[in-house]
């Protein structure tokens, strides 16, 4: 087993701040601990890429923020993962609600570009096999997890990125991630300043060897990293 804390990941999310705005990506099981870590006093909404399990399941714990900023948590997700949050959660949307449940105003969101605040928010379109997910870029910035194809049209979006999260799961051929080299190669299509790998899964094997294997300006991703675009 490591002790590298490099190598000891909880599931992918990333919280995002720009100015006095607050936003995350993703709830998965972990988002209590991830935000607790973080020290994070302040969320202002939360985006969906897509809804299995391992990006949606922490979504209950937003009721802390609802309790410290008194008001409902805004949410943003296409229509399919609105239901699929709705059948996950049916006391977050029943009719009668049990007091102290997470509160929620849904805005539905698709491919066009929306703001959340001051903050831009440009979706991406990805397939993660036969499943439509969504990455999002943000100024400079752009996450994209949990996919394995983006066409001509979407890459668009991401022409002059400087920083970029791509999903890489592990060397292998999957049928629904990036692979390190297909990862890789999007990165330097797409030239960022910096690349990061993340979804990264035991099969990658350390960290430590990993980025030897990587070109000086692509890097995988670790709990706690911190970007300043």
């Amino acid at each position: 087993m490591s002790t590298d804390e490099n190598d000891k990941r909880l599931r992918s999310s990333i919280l995002v701040e720009e100015g006095d705005q607050v936003i995350v990506i993703d709830t998965g099981p972990d988002f209590r601990q991830q935000m607790l870590r973080a020290g994070a006093a302040k969320l202002d909404a939360v985006l969906f890429t897509h809804e299995h399990r391992d990006h949606i399941a922490g979504l209950d714990d937003i009721r802390a923020f609802n309790f410290i900023q008194r008001k409902p948590m805004d949410i943003y997700a296409e229509e399919r993962v609105m239901r699929a949050l709705n059948n996950g959660f049916p006391y977050v949307f029943a009719e009668k609600k049990y007091p102290g449940i997470p509160q929620v105003i849904m805005h539905r969101i698709s491919t066009e570009p929306f703001n959340i605040g001051s903050m831009e928010i440009i979706p991406i379109r990805m397939m993660h096999y036969r499943l439509p997910v969504l990455g999002f870029r943000i100024g400079e910035f752009a996450y994209l997890t949990d996919g394995n194809y983006i066409s001509e049209r979407e890459k668009e979006k991401l022409i002059g990125v400087k920083y970029l999260v791509v999903n890489a799961l592990r060397r292998e051929s999957h049928i629904s991630h990036f692979t390190l080299s297909e990862a890789t190669s999007l990165m330097e299509e797409l030239s960022p300043r910096m690349g990061f790998i993340t979804h990264i899964s035991h099969q990658m094997g350390l960290s430590k060897d990993l980025i030897k294997e990587l070109p000086p300006y692509i890097r995988p991703a670790f709990d706690g990293l911190v970007l300043e675009v």
